[in-house]
């Protein structure tokens, strides 16, 4: 297996990892549900990163990271997050939710919401090909849908 390819296993498997240990301490399915959703939003966010310093010029570009960084959102944006969306799991309901109880009346929209994702992160391993220009045109594209569903369905 390349090794990019292995990243990226296990990448995707990351948001999962606490759901085993979660189970394995007799959390509760709610609670299994909010710390899966924390493992996904923090792999985004660990691949999100390195792109918005190439595309601030904080660090210089390298497509083959770029690249890197794309392959893995769009692992990710593949991912049945909205599955984890399970009643009982929002804020005030589970300690460290900051989901909203709309989120879970309103699946469909979380999983439109979802799809606008996986579509903006499917693009983007082509995307960051060309130069910092193409980086930010990437991150404002998955950034949008990250915003779209946070302002709706995210607790302050």
């Amino acid at each position: 297996m390349r090794p990019i390819h292995a990243a990226v296993i296990a990448l995707m498997l990351a948001p999962a990892v606490p759901l085993a240990v979660a189970a394995q301490d007799g959390a509760s399915p709610a609670e299994q549900a909010v710390e899966v959703r924390h493992g996904y939003m923090t792999a985004l966010s660990l691949n999100m990163a390195p792109l918005a310093a190439m595309a601030k010029g904080d660090v210089p570009y390298e497509e083959a990271t770029a690249t890197m960084h794309a392959r893995n959102l769009a692992a990710l944006g593949a991912y049945g997050i909205e599955m984890h969306f399970l009643p009982g799991s929002a804020k005030g309901e589970v300690e460290g939710s900051n989901m909203l109880p709309e989120a879970v009346q309103n699946l469909d929209d979380v999983a439109a919401k979802h799809k606008a994702l996986a579509d903006a992160t499917a693009a983007a391993p082509a995307g960051v090909v060309g130069g910092q220009e193409q980086v930010a045109a990437v991150l404002k594209s998955i950034g949008g849908t990250c915003k779209a569903c946070h302002d709706q369905y995210r607790g302050k």
